[in-house]
């Protein structure tokens, strides 16, 4: 189960439950993924509405692995998520939430 106060969220991927989490660690992957921009600069990328497919394999797979969960970006890309594109946003938007905004 999530924990919000630890910016954790429950996601369902390929039909099964995974928590995830942007750790300090899998923000610091996030970081090196964008070519050594600060987080404030990632943020800014998305509350100006740029996400794209790539950016949710990157941001979901962060998330993924700081849950504690042992999944490479490519497997990510293999994933289905209910909803489609929408659903995999949904999931990218309320990470981010979580870690941000201290909402889950």
């Amino acid at each position: 189960m999530a924990n919000a106060h630890r910016g954790e969220i429950e996601a369902e991927l390929s039909g099964r439950r995974y928590v995830l989490c942007l750790t300090l660690g899998a923000l610091a992957e996030l970081e090196h993924g964008y070519g050594g921009e600060d987080l404030i600069a990632i943020a800014q990328r998305f509350e100006a509405g740029k996400i794209g497919a790539s950016d949710a394999i990157r941001v979901i797979g962060a998330g993924l692995r700081g849950g504690g969960n042992a999944v490479s970006d490519e497997e990510v890309a293999g994933m289905t998520a209910a909803g489609g594109a929408q659903g995999f946003l949904s999931i990218v938007v309320r990470l981010l939430r979580a870690t941000f905004a201290g909402e889950a």
